[in-house]
């Protein structure tokens, strides 16, 4: 499956810099929810995002984060004011206050590449009038919902869309004109037009809290760089899926793998990716 993916990513030029690379904003962090924005956030700047940025709606947000500085804290409103977003991506931690959903309905009327997870799902799935923004956006669009998420998108339970994930995935992605990834094992990713594709790495170590927002960060972190979302959302899948299985490998998880870890084996993934089909470019 690896040679499916490869060129990963547009070759990185020498003369190349950061704004080369694409900025991407995460909006999420409620209170008690800060750490699923930071996990989204560190994990779009290990993919190779050029710019990130992050606004948390809690009020004991840390205006820096100390263990990936590289990432630019915001406050929500000064987001909105930032020109050179290639990508937003809305959700984790988000809550649903009625800041959460101005703020989703705002930037669902903007014309930018966006990544919807987590409460973002759930507020759309609340309120019809998000459904219809949503459907109606003119940029690329991804959602990322686990079962639980596309069985209230869909008015329906979770057994089944577990027993019809295919037919799930390609419903919301149609009912909404986006691009569906069904998270689980062997995550769906549809779109719209009614193309899809399983993927098939990962292990029982991604079924632990944070693994998903990695996902967003990744997936996201890919469209700031230019992919298109369906490219982004099926290699993101798989690099994900790659890193746990990377990991367990070198004897880390499936017991214990933490989100942090996959964040950060995804880029070697990325990299060995880039690599391999440099090395195949020389031949």
């Amino acid at each position: 499956m690896k040679s499916i993916f490869q060129p990963a990513l547009p070759p990185r030029k020498s003369d190349a810099h950061k704004g080369s690379f694409g900025s991407v904003a995460i909006i999420g962090g409620d209170t008690g929810m800060v750490g699923a924005a930071l996990l989204a956030a560190r994990a779009a700047l290990l993919s190779g995002a050029g710019r990130v940025y992050a606004a948390m709606l809690s009020s004991q947000a840390p205006s820096v984060d100390i263990y990936q500085p590289e990432i630019m804290l915001r406050s929500p409103d000064a987001l909105t004011k930032l020109a050179q977003l290639n990508c937003v991506i809305i959700g984790p931690g988000l809550g649903q206050s009625k800041e959460a959903i101005e703020l989703l309905e705002f930037w669902l009327a903007q014309n930018v590449p966006m990544l919807l997870d987590a409460d973002a799902l759930n507020l759309i799935a609340a309120h019809p009038r998000l459904g219809a923004i949503t459907k109606n956006r003119h940029a690329d669009t991804v959602i990322t919902p686990h079962p639980g998420e596309a069985a209230r998108l869909l008015t329906t339970n979770g057994e089944s869309i577990q027993q019809q994930r295919v037919e799930s995935a390609l419903k919301l992605a149609k009912s909404l004109h986006v691009t569906c990834v069904l998270k689980g094992a062997g995550s769906v990713c549809a779109h719209h037009d009614g193309n899809w594709f399983m993927n098939t790495t990962g292990n029982a170590g991604l079924a632990s809290g944070g693994t998903g927002d990695v996902l967003s960060g990744i997936v996201g972190g890919l469209m700031a760089q230019g992919l298109k979302g369906f490219d982004a959302a099926k290699l993101g899948v798989y690099v994900h899926g790659a890193a746990a299985d990377s990991l367990v490998a070198q004897g880390i998880g499936p017991v214990g793998m933490t989100a942090s870890e996959v964040a950060k084996e995804a880029r070697n993934i990325i990299n060995q990716l880039n690599q391999n089909d440099a090395n195949e470019s020389c031949t």
